[in-house]
C-alpha cells in the first residue's frame, strides 16, 4: 500500500504523531494525540489500532505510540508536503502565517510527490516553512536548527524567534500584531506574583494559571533570517515599550523557540553555540 492509498485520516494521524515527537514531546501518548487532533481518546484508540494493523505504528495498552520504519517514512513525506504547501501559500499567494495551516491540511492529501518537488524547486528549496518548522528534504533528511524553548530564555536576554508551532492561529496573530513574528528579536520578563492582577483579559483566556512571562519585540521580523539584529548595550536593562508586553501562558511558551543573539553569532561563525541544542 502506498501513501496515497491511505485514507486522509490515517495520513493526518501519521503526520501528527511524527510532528509531536519532532517538536520535542518525546514519547507520544494517546492523550497528547487526542488533544492535538481535537477528538476523544476512544477515537484516537481506534485510529491507532488501524495504523498498528497496517504496519505503520506500534502501540501497547497504556503505552506510547511509536512509528514503524514505514510509518516514519510516510509521516516525513506528509510533513514535507504540508510545510512546502504552507511556504507556497505564503510566498506565492500572499497568505498570512496564521491562515495557511488548515489550507495546507486540505491540499496535502491531493498533492502528488511530483507537485511537491516542483513547488520545492520553484521556492528554491527552503529549509523552513513560514512558522520556522524545518522542511524535510526529498531524501527524508531534516535540516538541523539551533534553538531553545522560550521558557529556557533568561529574562532580559535578547533572542530571535526562529520557530512557532502553528496549531494555535490566535497565538500567531497576537505575535504578529505586536511585532513579534518569525525572526523578530525579543526579550522576556517573568511577572512577579502581584503582576497577575495587571495582566488584563489574557489571564481570563488562559484559565486560572494566567501568564507566566511576557515578551516584548525589540525589532520586527520581516520573514527573513537576515533581519538586522537588535543592538542592546546592557541586556539587563528592561525591554523598551513595557506597556506593549505580550502575556503568554505555559502552553504558549512551549510553542515558541528562540535563538539567543549571542548564540546566533556563534552559529554564524560556525562555532558550537553553548547550551543550545539542535532540534
Amino acid at each position: 500500500m502506498t501513501l496515497q492509498d491511505l485514507s486522509p485520516q490515517a495520513q493526518d494521524y501519521l503526520k501528527m504523531i511524527w510532528d509531536l515527537r519532532e517538536w520535542g514531546h518525546g514519547a507520544v501518548q494517546p492523550s497528547a494525540l487526542a488533544y492535538r487532533a481535537h477528538v476523544r481518546a476512544s477515537t484516537v484508540s481506534g485510529a491507532v489500532s488501524r495504523l498498528v494493523a497496517g504496519g505503520y505504528a506500534r502501540h501497547t495498552p497504556y503505552g506510547a505510540i511509536a512509528l514503524t520504519e514505514r510509518g516514519e517514512r510516510y509521516a516525513v513525506r506528509m510533513a514535507r508536503k504540508h510545510r512546502l504547501l504552507e511556504m507556497f501559500l505564503v510566498t506565492t499567494l500572499g497568505y498570512r502565517w496564521d491562515e495557511v495551516h488548515p489550507e495546507a491540511d486540505a491540499l496535502e492529501h491531493a498533492a502528488s510527490d511530483l507537485m511537491i518537488d516542483r513547488i520545492d524547486e520553484l521556492l528554491g528549496h527552503p529549509d523552513a516553512d513560514p512558522h520556522g518548522d524545518p522542511i524535510p528534504r526529498a531524501d527524508g533528511s531534516l535540516p538541523t536548527q539551533a534553538a531553545i524553548t522560550l521558557v529556557d530564555l533568561p529574562d532580559g536576554v535578547p533572542a530571535r524567534i526562529v520557530r512557532v508551532n502553528d496549531v494555535e492561529p490566535t497565538l500567531l496573530h497576537r505575535l504578529e500584531h505586536h511585532g513579534a513574528g518569525l525572526h523578530a528579536v525579543i526579550a522576556v520578563s517573568r511577572p512577579q506574583e502581584d503582576d497577575a492582577a495587571t495582566s488584563g483579559g489574557h489571564a481570563d483566556r488562559s484559565g486560572d494559571e494566567g501568564p507566566i512571562m511576557h515578551i516584548v519585540a525589540l525589532n520586527t521580523g520581516d520573514g527573513s533570517p537576515d533581519t538586522a539584529p537588535c543592538t542592546i548595550t546592557d541586556p539587563s536593562d528592561p525591554p523598551p515599550n513595557p506597556t506593549n508586553r505580550i502575556p503568554l501562558d505555559a502552553a504558549e511558551t512551549a510553542r515558541i523557540r528562540v535563538l539567543p543573539l549571542r548564540d546566533e553569532r556563534a552559529v554564524g561563525r560556525g562555532e558550537a553555540a553553548a547550551n543550545v541544542p539542535r532540534s
